[in-house]
């Protein structure tokens, strides 16, 4: 097998990794340079085909007509895509006569789509995996190959469970490639009525609504917790980031008529949601500086608030 690879992250690492592992020609891999506004957590494809000896270029456009040229000249059997940013068209995919294939970290039909793991840990599920499936003009809808489940845990941030898709991602190229390889592909169907789709998120996403119930504040915190940009909140014009955080087994008490917010309770700091539920908050962080700020600090400025308004 001759493959194409357009890929990016560390999915796009092992399963670079996985290809090479399993004896498939990767004649050329296609992969973005980071943005100057990224947090860089994760391996470089780049740097993964060098240390193979691949081929690699960058292609920020998949509709650059010289970018399907290099594809062209490579000849491939597959094509691959894993965790590359952007849609392939389709005049693309059909350079390779045998198929191209994207590697999606959920489990399809559900959460197509951007950020899948994000989505998924947003609304508290309680599993979520990687699936191989073919490439379409419609992002997530071929068949499907193959794909491995894995659990996400009720204190899993989303780091955490991309962690664990990245490994679900290489078990199931891992095991899916020798069938493929031998001309005999699995085709499951992916029944998108049975699934859902979702957009990718904006910096605001992350603002915290204190209003609503500490479950949903809880599945926000987890789901946009470092690496990524973390969940948000305003207070005495101040930005302030969660950037870890519980649902604690037994809350303290509060007193009564304490608006949802933050506040700081036996020398903790804490978010009081709508519904009475409570957040503790481990690590809260000055957004403009991402410094830690204590309990201590943060009682002078929600005392600073309130003279401030009774003023």
């Amino acid at each position: 097998m001759r493959a194409v690879v357009f890929g990016y992250h560390n999915v796009g690492d092992r399963c670079l990794r996985v290809l090479h592992a399993r004896g498939v020609e990767v004649a050329l891999v296609i992969t973005h340079r980071d943005r100057a506004d990224e947090n860089i957590w994760f391996r470089r494809m780049a740097d993964t085909a060098a240390e193979l000896g691949i081929p690699f270029q960058y292609g920020e456009d998949p509709t650059d007509p010289a970018l399907a040229q290099a594809v062209r000249d490579a000849r491939p059997d597959v094509i691959f895509s894993f965790y590359y940013r952007s849609m392939i068209p389709a005049s693309v995919l059909a350079l390779a006569p045998h198929g191209a294939f994207n590697m999606h970290g959920s489990l399809l039909p559900k959460y197509r789509g951007r950020v899948p793991v994000n989505w998924a840990v947003l609304h508290g599920e309680t599993e979520t995996g990687a699936t191989l499936h073919a490439m379409e003009a419609k992002p997530d809808a071929g068949y499907i190959v193959d794909q491995t489940s894995v659990p996400i845990l009720p204190d899993d941030t989303a780091g955490e469970v991309f962690e664990k898709v990245t490994v679900a991602a290489e078990q199931t190229l891992w095991r899916a490639l020798p069938a493929m390889m031998s001309g005999k592909t699995p085709q499951q169907p992916n029944v998108l009525a049975e699934g859902s789709y979702f957009s990718g998120r904006r910096p605001e996403d992350g603002r915290i609504d204190w209003s609503r119930p500490a479950a949903e504040v809880y599945n926000l915190i987890r789901a946009v917790a470092p690496p990524y940009p973390g969940a948000f909140t305003d207070l005495a014009g101040q930005r302030f980031v969660v950037a870890q955080a519980r649902r604690p087994l037994s809350a303290p008490a509060l007193p009564a008529g304490l608006r949802p917010g933050l506040h700081v309770s036996q020398g903790r700091i804490v978010g009081l949601c709508g519904d009475g539920g409570q957040v503790r908050i481990d690590t809260l962080l000055a957004g403009a500086t991402s410094t830690p700020v204590t309990p201590e600090a943060l009682a002078s400025i929600l005392s600073e608030q309130s003279n401030e308004e009774n003023r």
